[in-house]
């Protein structure tokens, strides 16, 4: 199968955005001399921080924007929030696990201070409590690019459901990178190359 055709601009913008959001900073302090391998790091809860070559090409396909609306699902310790935040959106990160919802929280405000920033001068880029049972954050939705970081093993109709029209979804769906479209109010469904491999997306 032959991969989804992204823009050079696209790619070169992310590329800039993960040199700007350095990975050591986003994994605990024993794992830190691993971020410059192309592999995922578990973080601990039974969580990895991504391996950078995925998280390339979920970000490439995403394709975010400057100002647009964007929900990070399964942020984890924050990493896909901050370089998304470098991007320009105005992103809010959603994990499930309390004691990632802290580490992510405070590796953004690291982060923020690193790189000159006041943390609270963008109060959308943080990570909130997922509520079990609900996936995403519908109620404050709709969200105009949505990136999921772990696999439901189908696709998210709950997810989708919050996109805005003209929104996407980037998603792994057993193991198959899936890209959703809104247009016209219906989604449409793409599958990138290759197999990818993801801790599960707990409801």
């Amino acid at each position: 199968m032959q991969g989804l055709r992204v823009g050079q601009d696209t790619i070169d913008r992310v590329r800039a955005a993960m040199r700007a959001a350095d990975r050591a900073r986003f994994l605990p302090a024993e794992a830190r001399h691993l971020a410059g391998i192309d592999s995922p790091v578990h973080i601990g809860w039974d969580a990895t921080n991504s391996q950078p070559s995925t998280v390339a090409r979920m970000l490439e396909l995403l394709d975010a924007h400057p100002g647009q609306r964007v929900l990070d699902v399964g942020a984890g310790s924050g990493w896909t929030t901050a370089i998304l935040a470098e991007l320009g959106a105005d992103v809010v990160g959603v994990e499930l696990v309390p004691e990632l919802v802290e580490l992510g929280n405070t590796n953004l405000a690291a982060h923020a201070s690193a790189r000159g920033r006041d943390a609270n001068a963008h109060p959308a880029r943080r990570i909130r409590q997922a509520v079990d049972g609900v996936l995403g954050l519908p109620d404050d939705g709709p969200w105009d690019r949505i990136l999921v970081s772990a696999d439901l093993g189908r696709m998210p109709e709950a997810l989708v459901a919050q996109l805005a029209e003209g929104g996407r979804m980037v998603a792994p769906v057993a193991g198959a990178m899936r890209v959703v479209d809104i247009r016209d109010g219906r989604p449409r469904a793409r599958t990138d190359s290759g197999t990818y491999a993801f801790v599960p997306l707990r409801e």
